[in-house]
């Protein structure tokens, strides 16, 4: 330590006031020493939360399961809730979670998750309001249980898991109409395929028309977290408008991104029209460059996404056929798109109307009938 930092450490009473030397003079053990423990205390921490978590929900579903046992064999109706929850709140004012409605939430817990085989099951190292959140929005088991393992595999809190169901993430997963079962080794190919999704939803770009790519990639670009989190796990964004000058023209790839799980470069196109089978030669043409140009050698071949307005399944799957690079290719939509859909599907179908009218006309002749009668 230097003469001037040494002064520093001492008072007018000599008395020592620690000063620790600066980074720059500490050697490289130090840093492996201080990295090391820094690692410890933080999984020790994340462990103790963990563990402090689990132990809630395991008291909030045998709350439940006592609550649902008693229910059943004594006739209990709702206010027995009621009574039960100022008297928890009574015997523990530091605690919280012990109001009537949560109290429901603990009976439909136990009532879901009917036996101990939910210890095992990923719903139980999940947070309480992710739980809740499972419960009333997804009615389905079968869907809430894959939810529930996506939610954990990937961190999601609470908000996101909402946003997840609410955009259909599970239905559209493993749904972009792809090659790779050809073009990609079978090991690898099932984990592509889950990745990629077919609508992708942009409920961030807006309600108006857009109409030019550039417009749409903007939009995406303006909203990086909203994007990654939409395409899913894995992707870190490398690039907009990256330039290959090939032969002397110059070409530019709407997006780039590398998927840390498949180990490979992803290629985006976006269009803002109808599927063009041109579009697959663009796309294998962006990708054979960029694996000559970008690829490290223990790099997996270059994936490219192709995103469009609307498609013909059965188009595309021509197109593709004869292509050896992995592409997939899905529509995009964006908020006016979701309204619309759900617009359209509050409405009635035409055998629903039909059938209405064939009842309404049995009604009416039946009346009529009646009256000959009355007559």
């Amino acid at each position: 330590m230097s003469d001037d930092r040494k002064s520093m450490a001492k008072t007018k009473k000599d008395v020592i006031i620690p000063v620790p030397p600066l980074l720059s003079e500490m050697d490289a053990s130090y840093f492996e020493l201080r990295n090391s423990i820094i690692e410890r205390v933080k999984n020790t921490r994340l462990k103790f939360v963990m563990q402090a978590n689990q132990g809630m929900i395991e008291l909030y579903w045998n709350i439940g399961n006592d609550i649902l046992k008693k229910q059943e064999a004594e006739g209990w109706g709702a206010k027995v809730i009621d009574r039960l929850s100022s008297d928890l709140r009574e015997e523990f004012p530091e605690m919280e979670g012990f109001s009537t409605r949560n109290l429901r939430n603990m009976k439909r817990f136990a009532q879901e998750w009917a036996n101990d085989s939910i210890w095992q099951q990923p719903v139980a190292k999940l947070q309480w309001r992710s739980i809740i959140t499972l419960m009333s929005k997804i009615k389905d088991s079968e869907t809430r249980e894959i939810y529930a393992a996506r939610a954990l595999e990937h961190g999601w809190s609470s908000n996101v898991l909402v946003h997840m169901i609410e955009m259909r993430y599970i239905e559209r997963e493993g749904k972009a109409v792809t090659n790779f079962a050809i073009a990609i080794p079978p090991q690898e190919s099932d984990m592509a395929t889950q990745i990629f999704k077919d609508p992708y939803i942009f409920d961030f770009v807006g309600t108006a028309q857009t109409r030019r790519e550039v417009e749409l990639e903007r939009a995406l670009v303006s909203h990086m977290q909203k994007f990654l989190l939409e395409l899913g796990q894995g992707f870190a964004f490398v690039g907009r408008q990256v330039h290959l000058e090939v032969g002397g023209d110059d070409f530019y790839i709407d997006l780039l991104f590398y998927h840390l799980k498949l180990r490979c470069y992803v290629v985006v196109e976006l269009k803002a029209r109808k599927f063009d089978p041109g579009d697959i030669a663009q796309l294998c043409f962006y990708q054979n460059i960029v694996d000559d140009v970008l690829r490290h050698p223990d790099d997996k071949p270059t994936i490219g996404l192709l995103l469009v307005r609307e498609k013909n399944r059965t188009v595309v799957e021509y197109s593709l056929s004869g292509f050896n690079n992995p592409i997939g290719v899905a529509d995009w939509q964006n908020e006016f798109d979701m309204a619309a859909e759900d617009i359209k599907a509050s409405l009635p179908t035409i055998e629903e109307i039909e059938n209405e009218i064939s009842l309404l006309d049995s009604a009416i002749t039946a009346e009529e009938g009646d009256a000959d009668e009355r007559t």
